[in-house]
């Protein structure tokens, strides 16, 4: 049997990270069996649905690269089938029209929660049309078996039971004509083949009508694998309170697709101690039975750790590629400093974020009209000024601009001075980026230029001059 997954979002917002996990956990279920993955929108909610909801699942399924071989397929586009289907499960008496109003079944509600029952249709049509005709509007209701059980072995969860008599007779198709959610799913999974459902524990409530209609059309009943919920860092379910939990902003707030991959695909799965995994080791490794039916708990710094080990680890070249993104939201022309990918190899220590890392790499590129005021305070002093004009001048006269030079250059300026490197380290590392923080002072140096080294020292000497002026 070839193995054969789908992920079935509903396009009524953004891909949230509930939605990228199962969908992730579908993908690696399928290509760890070199089966076939799926992808199908779900959009038989015509008020919500909308093309940018739409645009922002395949954004995020895009940038994690979890590639779909199939798809995408559109629910609106296959009523016609839907319809189908329905019109022989009428002729096969599966299913049936029902001509309860709004008003009655209102009522009947009411009745059965002040009863302390659960709400649930009667069967008023269901051996009886009551006089009715076929174009007088109705629903159709799918004919429920009311005897026995529905018993399906959950991949994750193990067997789970639910009585016929708990399940009421769904409706198939609206009065306007347009088939329900339950329904096209089945139609769905029948007709594109899909052997293994793997979605949230949400859906769990809806398997047992989805398997009695499945037999009552005919088709082979796929297994199921339902995935627990995400949970804040409160313990409370995953919302927008809890910060970005749409993909995108992942990506908007500095995130590697891969370290969200590598977060996404440990909460609720393991394999032993390991908790770095390559995309190629998840899909070795990946199997349904390691997967936890524990809620999950979201954890932003655990994120954190795993994007500066990405950061740090994958080729510089690779990140440089994600990295741009964010050089371009922040509008910085990246033509007159060092490349990018040297510039990942600068300051990936220091960054957790590749947003941060664009944040403050600014100095690399373009001059600065201000230093830090704290910086600036403590180290541009009159006491400086020795220093910066000294090493201003043995880096003007370097022939050749290299990180050895440069710390050679402030190494014997110290000595010369009779100084600490300090002395004359922090001075020039705020005369040159503007800030009192930067990675290791020759190589920053060295990345921001000989000429525009130099023009920067003297910006700094003439601000300290400023400042003695005005003491």
């Amino acid at each position: 049997m070839k193995i054969k997954t789908r992920f079935a979002p509903s396009p009524t917002g953004y891909l949230h990270v509930g939605g990228a996990r199962t969908a992730l956990y579908s993908w690696l279920y399928a290509r760890h069996n070199q089966g076939d993955f799926v992808l199908r929108i779900e959009d038989t909610d015509l008020e919500r649905s909308t093309p940018e909801a739409i645009e922002a699942i395949m954004d995020g399924m895009n940038w994690l690269s979890l590639n779909w071989d199939e798809g995408p397929y559109y629910q609106t586009k296959r009523f016609d089938r839907y319809n189908q289907v329905i019109d022989q499960m009428l002729e096969a008496d599966t299913a049936y029209r029902c001509y309860c109003s709004r008003e009655r079944l209102d009522t009947l509600r009411e009745q059965q929660m002040e009863a302390g029952e659960k709400p649930r249709y009667d069967g008023c049509c269901r051996d009886t049309e009551h006089g009715h005709t076929p174009d007088e509007p109705h629903v159709v209701r799918f004919r429920n078996p009311q005897e026995g059980s529905v018993i399906f072995d959950d991949q994750i969860r193990g067997p789970i039971e639910f009585s016929n008599q708990e399940l009421d007779d769904l409706i198939i198709r609206r009065t306007d004509g347009s088939p329900t959610y339950n329904f096209c799913v089945v139609v769905d999974d029948w007709d594109m083949g899909i052997t293994h459902v793997i979605r949230g524990e949400d859906h769990i409530n809806n398997t047992p009508r989805q398997i009695n209609i499945l037999k009552a059309i005919g088709a082979e009943v796929p297994i199921y694998a339902h995935v627990s919920m995400i949970l804040g860092d409160d313990g409370k379910k995953l919302s927008k309170r809890h910060g970005a939990v749409g993909v995108m902003q992942y990506r908007d707030d500095g995130f590697l697709p891969e370290a969200l991959l590598n977060y996404l695909v440990r909460m609720g799965w393991a394999h032993g101690d390991q908790e770095i995994f390559s995309v190629d080791e998840m899909v070795q490794l990946f199997q349904l039975d390691a997967v936890s039916k524990s809620a999950s708990a979201f954890n932003t710094e655990k994120l954190l750790w795993l994007n500066h080990h990405y950061i740090t680890t994958l080729a510089p070249e690779y990140v440089a590629t994600q990295l741009q993104w964010h050089i371009d939201q922040q509008q910085i022309d990246t033509r007159t400093g060092p490349e990018l990918a040297k510039l990942v190899t600068l300051l990936g220590d220091r960054c957790k974020t590749l947003k941060e890392m664009a944040e403050t790499c600014r100095y690399f590129y373009e001059d600065f009209n201000e230093f830090d005021a704290d910086a600036a305070k403590k180290h541009l002093r009159p006491v400086a000024r020795q220093p910066l004009e000294l090493i201003s001048e043995k880096l003007a006269a370097l022939t050749e601009w290299t990180t050895e030079a440069i710390h050679n250059a402030i190494e014997q300026t110290a000595t010369e001075l009779d100084v600490g490197m300090g002395k004359v380290g922090m001075p020039l590392r705020v005369a040159v980026t503007g800030a009192g923080q930067s990675p290791a002072l020759d190589v920053t140096v060295e990345a921001i230029g000989q000429q525009r080294s130099v023009k920067r020292i003297a910006q700094a000497l003439a601000f300290i001059s400023e400042r003695e002026n005005q003491a």
